[in-house]
């Protein structure tokens, strides 16, 4: 039969009580004796040397005058506590019996008369006539030194074990209801435990942990648990890996989250009681990281947090490679749709038997289209952001809205603080939003006005459309993680990745109002980020 975990630890308790229980009222027991019977000695010992003392008694003794002793023995005998108070002569012949008063003239019984009839007083356990005693007897002395008689006071064994037991008694009943308290105890105890490990057995609880230690193995996401004092409890080795940490787990934890990541506003305590947050990009020691946080509550109190990150690098080439498949099917379905369009006009033109006509508009359609793509490949050396800006072009004549590039647009150089997948991602969100906001906006549409430079000191971005533009009551939180003015479709990440990307990389965002409406973003990102130059400076000094 299988006892639960409750059952098992209530017995353990109850069991080692008890034995400690038995072991200490045995040694109290001997114990208790011991100190007894040494007190004891020592008070008979007393009242048989005080007795011997008593000027008058020894005159009677002297004189053998029996009756005299007895008066004044038996009041002496009602005062004291001893078991019997025998008085003998010199000869160890009964004077006086304070239980047996037939013993008078009859020997002293128990063999240790000799030393006490030579001046020596002694404590003895010895049998008596009353039975096995512990007395002691001391010597009455004459005026001229010499022994004339002999005071034995005496206590039965079995009085004294009577004591012994009474107040092991005593300590027993406490110890029994001591005893029951800690079996109640014991219960509520065991009660309790099971609780906070949520009914689990011990067994269950060991299988919960190896599974918890091979599932966190497993994970490819870093994950690093810490307690409320921001000490590491848990760190998984995809954590390490991605940390560039070369200790082992069991070193790491204890240690301060502020001594292996370096501090970053994610990490600091404000921020981490503020709030849970899913999916921020920062920067963990030199490894950029997509980074989520979430507190863990035990019955509605804070017991940690636990972090998990993955490396922004791989996301983004995931995302790149599903950003150009998705590019590449909205191009591709673009054009067939403006070819279509194009062969339908062409083909009634034909049927008309306007070849003229025909002819002219297939020349107009094949400069604009030539125009725009010598245009685009001069000024920007990037294949990638190439495509992406015709295809946006593309998509936004679908949706009857031109982009307006000023002639001004150069990135001719590669841009060290952003990488290409964030520079697209930060063009392709702005203009989504310019054609979105301008198509949404009453007919007819106007351009989308789209300037971009780079040289020596920055690059500068800016898209301003005259589409419906950002309410006041929106303007602060725009770039938080989910606000969005659109009134379908999945939104609310755009401007935040926007905001994320320029932030890290030292620049800044400005969103003023356009004329007669709509709005103008404006993006200002220094060639050299603000840290870097600061580390220099101080290498260079």
């Amino acid at each position: 039969m299988k006892f639960s975990f409750q059952i098992k630890l209530f017995i353990s308790l109850v069991a080692f009580f008890s034995v400690l229980f038995a072991l200490l009222g045995s040694y109290y027991y001997i114990d208790v004796g011991r100190q007894l019977y040494q007190e004891m000695s020592t008070r008979a010992k007393i009242q048989a040397e005080e007795i011997a003392l008593i000027p008058g008694l020894r005159k009677q003794v002297i004189e053998k005058d029996i009756p005299a002793i007895h008066d004044f023995m038996q009041k002496i005998a009602q005062h004291s506590d001893a078991s019997f108070i025998v008085i003998g002569d010199g000869k160890g012949v009964h004077l006086f019996h304070s239980v047996y008063a037939d013993r008078v003239g009859k020997t002293l019984v128990g063999g240790d008369n000799e030393e006490v009839l030579h001046g020596k007083s002694i404590t003895t356990i010895r049998k008596g006539g009353l039975g096995i005693s512990l007395r002691s007897k001391a010597p009455i002395f004459d005026e001229a030194g010499q022994v004339v008689g002999i005071v034995s006071v005496g206590y039965l064994t079995s009085y004294l074990d009577t004591i012994t037991v009474n107040k092991v008694v005593n300590i027993l009943i406490a110890a029994v209801l001591l005893l029951i308290a800690l079996f109640i105890f014991s219960w509520f105890f065991t009660r309790s435990i099971k609780k906070q490990i949520f009914s689990l057995e011990p067994r269950e609880i060991g299988l919960l942990v190896r599974q918890q230690k091979a599932m966190m193995e497993s994970i490819y996401e870093g994950v690093i648990a810490i307690d409320s004092q921001l000490r590491i409890e848990v760190i998984n080795q995809a954590a390490r890996k991605l940390l560039g940490l070369s200790q082992p787990a069991r070193e790491l934890r204890g240690q301060l989250i502020g001594e292996v990541i370096a501090p970053v506003p994610f990490l600091t305590p404000q921020a981490l009681h503020a709030k849970d947050t899913h999916d921020e990009i920062c920067r963990f020691n030199d490894l950029t990281v997509i980074a989520s946080r979430i507190r863990i509550l035990l019955e509605g109190a804070l017991q940690g947090w636990v972090i998990t990150f993955r490396d922004r690098n791989e996301i983004d080439s995931l995302s790149a490679q599903l950003s150009q498949v998705k590019r590449y099917v909205d191009n591709l379905r673009i054009m067939r749709h403006e070819q279509l369009n194009r062969m339908t006009t062409l083909s009634g033109l034909l049927h008309m038997g306007r070849y003229d006509e025909a002819i002219h508009y297939i020349q107009a359609q094949s400069e604009h289209a030539q125009e725009l793509l010598d245009f685009i490949s001069a000024r920007f050396s990037s294949p990638t952001l190439c495509g992406l800006l015709l295809g946006k072009a593309a998509r936004a004549r679908e949706k009857g809205v031109e982009l307006n590039f000023d002639p001004a647009c150069r990135i001719d150089n590669p841009f060290p603080p952003l990488a290409e997948a964030e520079l697209i991602s930060i063009i392709g969100n702005l203009l989504d939003n310019a054609i979105e906001a301008t198509q949404r906006a009453p007919m007819p549409h106007e351009p989308v006005d789209v300037l971009m430079i780079l040289n020596e000191r920055e690059l500068l971005i800016e898209v301003a459309d005259q589409g419906v533009g950002i309410k006041p009551e929106i303007r602060e939180r725009i770039f938080e993680r989910g606000m969005t003015t659109k009134t379908k479709g999945d939104h609310g990440i755009g401007l935040y990745l926007i905001e994320s990307y320029v932030t890290q990389a030292g620049g800044s965002i400005e969103v003023t109002d356009n004329a007669p409406r709509g709005a103008i973003f404006s993006l200002f990102i220094p060639a050299r980020h603000p840290a870097m130059e600061l580390e220099e400076t101080h290498y260079a000094r």
